[in-house]
């Protein structure tokens, strides 16, 4: 039997340069292509954790504010880490939330159209390189078309950092230039959080401006707003054009830490930690309870912005885990009443 070895120098030796030059060619061929697909097959892993790899985001005006967020969640028991992200266009800025992700917790590489400096249609490919727990690459395709004939001023309806129940409007300028019977038809608004006011201010034959007036309602939620609305128009080439919407809602009080963490507490004996309540403006707190007798409390019958208030947790004479929820009461207008879990763990005085 001739090993290949040999029958490579028999082939070399007859004078074949040619063939042996074409057959090498050939088997390295092979070889990256085997290669390539066990790359391709080992960085599945990176993808099975999106929930989704291509986005079009349609039709969009220039200047406007334009994200889209690729989800995707660690459903490993390694911690993940992201290296780094690139885009192959300028017209697409991407970036991580967060860059390590341990297991099932979620992130997002955010991938921003640049709608000031493109127009027209375009497209771009995300990739994320993933360094832990092994090297993987993932590919993010985007792609939409930027219309150059309107712009929004500002990118974005953004109603900023406000305290629950405060009223805060925001105006964002629509302006078109082309034809002359263009027009915005309506506000499609899916929030119920958002009033919405159009107002077509004068332009002349070809050109068009709007104010669109957004209103936070003042029952809105405390936490991160992000929402978008849709301009209807009697375009053909884009009928929906999207604005988005975007603060924060703070509460009138916070309480921290949150939870409250008594932690190891022996049987019979008791523990005190303090709960810190920071409002907007001076208040008293009227009452706290936690329908639980184990848990003792001190008010201040004063008004003011910052209150400490001493929590005591009495252990009984079983041991095991004990949560409770802490409801404080305020003379605040708004009836808002935060609450805390206290959590504590009960053990033998021998442990």
């Amino acid at each position: 039997m001739v090993s290949c070895w040999s029958w490579w120098g028999d082939v070399a030796s007859k004078g074949h340069r040619g063939e042996f030059i074409v057959l090498r060619s050939a088997i390295v061929t092979i070889g990256l292509l085997v290669v390539g697909s066990n790359i391709a097959a080992a960085q599945q892993w990176a993808v099975k954790m999106f929930e989704v790899t291509d986005h079009d985001f349609g039709v969009v005006a220039r200047g406007g504010k334009v994200e889209f967020p690729f989800t995707f969640t660690n459903i490993y028991e390694e911690d993940l880490h992201v290296s780094h992200v690139r885009s192959s266009c300028g017209c697409t800025i991407p970036r991580v939330t967060r860059d390590t992700v341990k297991t099932y917790e979620k992130s997002a590489i955010v991938a921003a159209f640049n709608t000031r400096t493109f127009q027209g249609q375009r497209s771009a490919t995300v990739t994320v390189v993933f360094d832990k727990p092994y090297y993987a690459e993932v590919q993010l395709h985007v792609r939409g078309l930027i219309r150059s004939d309107i712009l929004l001023q500002p990118e974005s309806i953004n109603l900023g950092t406000v305290t629950s129940g405060a009223p805060v409007e925001k105006r964002l300028r629509i302006d078109y230039s082309g034809r002359g019977d263009w027009r915005v038809l309506d506000v499609l608004n899916n929030s119920r959080y958002l009033e919405t006011k159009l107002v077509q201010r004068s332009g002349d034959y070809g050109r068009k401006s709007y104010d669109l007036f957004v209103r936070l309602k003042p029952d809105a939620p405390q936490g991160i707003i992000r929402d978008e609305l849709m301009l209807r128009t009697n375009d053909s080439r884009g009928s929906e054009l999207p604005i988005c919407v975007e603060g924060r809602v703070l509460s009138e009080i916070t309480v921290s830490p949150a939870p409250l963490l008594l932690g190891l507490v022996h049987v019979g004996e008791s523990v005190t930690k303090k709960l810190i309540v920071r409002g907007t403006k001076p208040f008293r707190i009227t009452d706290i309870n936690c329908g639980d007798d184990c848990f003792e409390f001190e008010l201040s019958k004063a008004s003011k912005p910052l209150h400490l208030v001493p929590v005591t947790f009495v252990a009984g004479d079983k041991p095991g885990d004990v949560s409770a929820k802490i409801r404080l009461k305020t003379d605040l207008k708004s009836g808002y009443s935060p609450e805390v879990v206290a959590h504590a763990q009960v053990v033998l005085a021998n442990q």
